[in-house]
């Protein structure tokens, strides 16, 4: 059994990428899980390009079973997908060590729109891939459709949004606390990487250059424009990512309001003010309903109470 250039390659990929998932996992349960976090979308990422590259090898044994070659193929268009997501969110982290100090102009309902003009393309470039891989069963051709020709251009428009908010943010990273400064040096440097990335992507969607198709291509094309890049990313965030500080979520302890002396009068007055107005309004009601005979009744009810109280005030006031 030989093993052929592109096999070679899938298995340079398994030995890079399992320590790789092995670091963002321990990121991940470090700096949590949330989107905002950007490690979560490390850890999918490198699951893709284990997979794909687990099926890639699995043709060796069975070279007829093009359900293999389509899994790759598919798993191989999507790998920008969850490196632009990683991105953003290391900048939404950026943004929010920021905003402890100042306001920026780049908000994080913004980076939310890209996020999801990435996962919109994400999806289509699955389905388009899907139909793409069926057509390559009928006809021994793979060629992009229509869907994954709008999911590229989705990542196109997500990738402009993305260095248009990176460069925004420059105007106010120096408000950003010490140590997360570094996060925004990483997605500097991952931006020329995912623009080689997705050039890739774009020949290998819109044009039919023979070397850039994602099943029978030109492997060192594929190594030289896609995956070493990939690779970079992923090795600058987790590198960055190891040095971050795990951030404590701040607790809010709400205590007593204190008073101070020189205002306690104006305080009292406040408070007594509403109890003068409500005797007020109550002492007009009690006017109003003396001249009934329901309501001269009420009124020497209420009388008599009020000196029931006065009595049981005096009875048990101690002399001084």
């Amino acid at each position: 059994m030989t093993i052929s250039y592109r096999s070679g390659i899938s298995i340079a990929e398994l030995v890079v990428y399992f320590p790789s998932i092995a670091i963002a996992i321990f990121l991940s349960v470090r700096h949590g899980f949330s989107r905002n976090a950007g490690w979560m979308f490390l850890i999918i990422f490198c699951l893709a390009r284990i997979i794909g590259a687990c099926m890639q090898l699995a043709t060796i044994n069975s070279p007829t079973k093009t359900s293999l070659y389509e899994g790759s193929a598919i798993l191989n268009n999507i790998g920008l997908s969850p490196l632009t997501l990683a991105a953003l969110g290391l900048l939404s982290r950026l943004l929010d060590s920021i905003n402890k100090s100042t306001h920026t102009f780049v908000r994080q309902y913004w980076l939310r729109v890209i996020e999801l003009i990435v996962v919109v393309g994400l999806v289509l470039g699955i389905v388009g891939g899907v139909n793409a891989a069926s057509a390559y069963v009928k006809d021994g051709h793979y060629q992009p459709g229509t869907l994954n020709k709008a999911g590229t251009g989705l990542s196109i428009l997500a990738y402009v949004l993305l260095v248009s908010a990176t460069a925004f943010t420059t105007f106010s990273v120096s408000h950003a606390e010490h140590g997360e400064r570094r996060l925004f040096t990483a997605v500097v440097i991952a931006l020329p990487l995912l623009l080689v990335r997705l050039i890739y992507s774009i020949f290998s969607t819109f044009t039919t250059n023979k070397s850039f198709n994602l099943l029978s291509g030109n492997p060192t094309v594929l190594l030289c424009v896609a995956l070493i890049e990939e690779f970079l990313i992923v090795a600058c965030f987790e590198g960055t990512g190891l040095t971050l500080k795990k951030v404590v979520p701040e607790e809010h302890v709400e205590g007593a309001r204190m008073i101070p002396s020189s205002d306690s009068n104006s305080y009292t007055e406040t408070q007594q003010r509403p109890q003068q107005q409500q005797r007020g309004v109550g002492s007009k009601i009690m006017a109003v309903l003396s001249y009934t005979i329901i309501g001269r009744i009420i009124t020497s009810m209420m009388e008599n109470k009020e000196k029931d109280v006065e009595m049981q005030r005096q009875e048990y006031q101690v002399p001084k």
